[in-house]
């Protein structure tokens, strides 16, 4: 019998017939072979291996210039069965780089630059002066290496190969301006506080860092877009971070210099600290206030080291607070932490570390326990992001202290999942590049497991099965399978975190009953601790507890280039101040069914943490949430305001929009090359990767802003990607002469 499937093309589902497609197939045929190096259990094979990198690294913090220099020595060593020429390092600082492939291959319509903070954000991304600067790699006697840079990657050559079992030394130097992370976005960068005049910094990706090679992909090497994240090999670090004298660093790893570094008041509260199963403040608010005075123009150094991990991140600033209290587990007591300037406070002194510290706890039950010493929780406006040891976390009340039920548990949720982030990737060490699904999505499920034990009835925002309906039962023309490459992903947050998630707790609480799942998933996280698993080694572990996945492949075509320019639309910035609508939210609240999970949490769960400490209660979990507040009715109301002096300049400020609509007819995706004619004559050639047509094969749209009106616009101008079809590639249409027209302007005179 022909029954329909559809074909994965781009954004679009197509239909194509198939003969037969049996729903409960093996994945013989997906997987990879089983071999000496991954079994078919799902477990690391007798011949399994992996690289480590050990870092020494030093660091100065430029607080007047916003910049980072740094030098460090790399140790490399192969334990893989393969001589190595090469060496791949990671310079993720290069997607703030104007020109770099993440800026090229953004697409959107003049509608994603209409509001002025999209708009002042892609300008000033072209304006900042972004990426690695002078880098200089040597061996350790100081002889240049040769390397070649390619956009995030930078590869090194080696003068002989690098056997089994041997190790390879060398210096990497370099320097950066660090973006501001407020306008420009980022995972890492600073904030700053225009009142006091002081920064808030959160650093990753700083440093040149080793590319994975494994027995899956050799060298992980693919490009840094933005989405898909870090892959990175274990190893031992040891880092010097020099910064002003009155800065508190948090940083990966444990302090070996407390002595040098802190008050001996602040040393003092560190050791009640250690005992403590309360939050002690290391750094009180009043010392905080203080520094953030002071301004001091001397440095300090901070001496960290971190043992067996893959990465490396800092914060650093004088307004920080820090306190800290003690988790115990059977295997070692861990201690979980917070920084936080003053505008984090009251929220984040009376929750943040106690949701560290039960974070753990749960993690730990569904995995095992917490191996490193510290867990770190940082607070910095708008942000979520991982690191081992350390995260960044947003969450900010109001001004005057303030905060609203979205605030709380947001800052709560996000903790949660940053702070999570340490079991899934940072220590099971999944190829974040390549699946986002494999951290994002099981970190989400322990998530919600942990908000559950947080506080009953917590507001989940993913988890139970419920939830995903609405984007289960979208159009499935805006969807791509989880098995999708993070970069390519379409519905990011549902795809990736979601969708996985809910998965995962439908087969724990209907398919395979709790105790089966929970025996299998531990099994997955004890096996893969401290390695690189694939989907396959999670899949076939699962399948030891009688779960079978599938996911289907991609077909070759017989496509062709034909990318034609069908649109040119010239925008110009409308300076009439509009007026504002007014505008009234009536949130409606209503008590969904009680789903499995709720019903055997209130058996299981004998006391949350909030009804042990009522001191954690306040009017969010204990009002009636169906009571209608003045706060409720002035919310709509806070995202309102008046333009602010930079907005009114970026009105004056003459750029031109140009929306260019491309159809790609032929089906194969290409670069697109654009020559930009100006009307005073001047040209610009732009270079557009290939990864531009990533999220629709088919047809997009780009804006270009320049200063200057654009006369015409040449695509493929210098005839490099085979395009069959000319015509098509100029605006203003260009006449290209056919063969009639060429023939009658030589003249036709009865003759041939």
């Amino acid at each position: 019998m022909i029954k329909l499937k559809y074909l994965l093309a781009g954004t679009f589902l197509v239909p194509a017939i198939s003969f037969t497609q049996d729903k409960f197939a093996q994945l013989y045929e997906e997987f990879a072979t089983p071999n000496v190096y991954r079994n078919a259990a799902g477990a690391p094979g007798p011949q399994y291996y992996q690289q480590q990198a050990n870092y020494m690294i030093q660091v100065t913090l430029d607080d007047d210039k916003q910049q980072i220099k740094g030098e460090e020595t790399v140790t490399y060593i192969n334990n893989s069965p393969d001589p190595l020429t090469y060496l791949w390092l990671q310079l993720d600082q290069n997607i703030q780089k104007p020109d770099s492939d993440r800026n090229l291959t953004e697409t959107g319509d003049i509608n994603s630059v209409s509001s002025p903070w999209a708009l002042s954000g892609q300008i000033k991304s072209m304006e900042f002066d972004g990426g690695y600067k002078d880098i200089e790699v040597t061996d350790v006697a100081g002889a240049k290496l040769p390397f070649t840079i390619v956009g995030t990657m930078m590869r090194i050559d080696l003068a002989k190969p690098l056997l089994n079992g041997a190790s390879f030394s060398f210096k990497v130097k370099w320097w950066f301006n660090i973006n501001n992370r407020m306008e420009l976005g980022g995972r890492s960068g600073y904030e700053y506080f225009a009142e006091e005049d002081n920064y808030l910094y959160t650093l990753a990706q700083f440093f040149p860092r080793m590319c994975v090679y494994n027995d899956v992909e050799g060298w992980q090497n693919k490009q840094f877009l933005g989405s898909g994240e870090f892959t990175l090999p274990f190893g031992n670090y040891e880092v010097m971070i020099t910064v002003p004298d009155d800065h508190i660093v948090a940083a990966t790893g444990e302090l070996q210099n407390g002595t040098k570094v802190l008050t001996k008041e602040q040393q003092e509260r560190w050791k009640k600290a250690l005992v403590s199963e309360e939050p002690v403040l290391i750094v009180t608010q009043d010392e905080a206030i203080e520094n953030e005075k002071e301004k001091s123009k001397g440095t300090k150094t901070w001496h960290f080291k971190a043992t067996n991990v893959r990465d490396f991140a800092f914060a650093s600033s004088r307004k920080f607070m820090w306190d800290a209290q003690v988790v115990k587990q059977e295997t070692k007591n861990v201690m979980a932490m917070s920084y936080y300037p003053k505008e984090g406070n009251p929220l984040w002194e009376k929750y943040s570390t106690r949701v560290v510290a039960q974070t753990l706890k749960t993690y730990s039950k569904f995995t095992f326990d917490y191996p490193y010493p510290v867990a770190i929780s940082v607070h910095a406006a708008s942000i979520g992001m991982e690191y081992p040891m350390i995260c960044f976390n947003g969450g900010r009340p109001d001004e005057d202290g303030t905060y609203n039920e979205r605030t709380k548990y947001g800052m709560m949720s996000v903790i949660i999942h940053e702070v999570g982030h340490n079991y899934f990737p940072m220590i099971i060490n999944s190829d974040e590049r390549q699946w986002t699904w494999m951290d994002e999505g099981l970190n989400t499920f322990l998530q919600y497991l942990t908000e559950q034990e947080w506080q009953r009835d917590y507001p989940s925002r993913r988890g139970p099965a419920h939830l995903i309906v609405d984007y289960m039962n979208g159009s499935n023309t805006h969807q791509v399978p989880i098995m999708t490459n993070s970069e390519q992903l379409v519905q990011f947050g549902n795809n990736a975190y979601g969708k996985p998630a809910t998965a995962l707790n439908i087969l724990r609480e209907t398919i395979l009953g709790r105790e089966l799942f929970d025996f299998a998933f531990k099994t997955y996280a004890n096996r893969w601790m401290f390695k690189h698993p694939t989907p396959e080694d999670f899949f076939r572990t699962m399948e030891d507890a009688n779960l079978d996945w599938f996911w289907r492949g991609w077909f070759y075509t017989t496509d062709y280039v034909d990318i034609s320019i069908n649109n040119v639309k010239w925008y110009q910035l409308n300076t009439h101040n509009p007026e504002t609508e007014n505008q009234f939210a009536k949130t409606q609240m209503e008590e969904s069914d009680k789903n499995i999970s709720d019903i055997r949490n209130k058996e299981e769960i004998k006391q949350t943490e909030n009804e042990k400490n009522p001191a954690l209660n306040d009017q969010y979990n204990t009002a009636d949430p169906f009571a209608v507040t003045e706060e409720d009715k002035q919310n709509y109301a806070k995202f309102l305001g008046e333009l602010s002096e930079s907005d009114k300049k970026l009105l004056e400020a003459g750029y031109q929009f140009y929306q260019i609509d491309f159809e790609n007819k032929g089906g194969l995706v290409m670069p697109i090359i654009l020559l930009f004619t100006f009307n005073d004559g001047t040209t610009e050639l732009v270079r557009i990767p290939a990864e531009v047509w990533r999220y629709n094969n088919y047809s997009i749209s780009k804006v270009f802003i320049f200063k200057k009106e654009v006369a015409s616009v040449a695509m493929d101008p210098y005839l490099e990607t085979a395009d069959c079809e000319v015509e098509n590639n100029n605006w203003p249409r260009k006449a290209i002469p056919s063969r009639f027209d060429a023939f009658q302007e030589k003249g036709w005179n009865g003759k041939w």
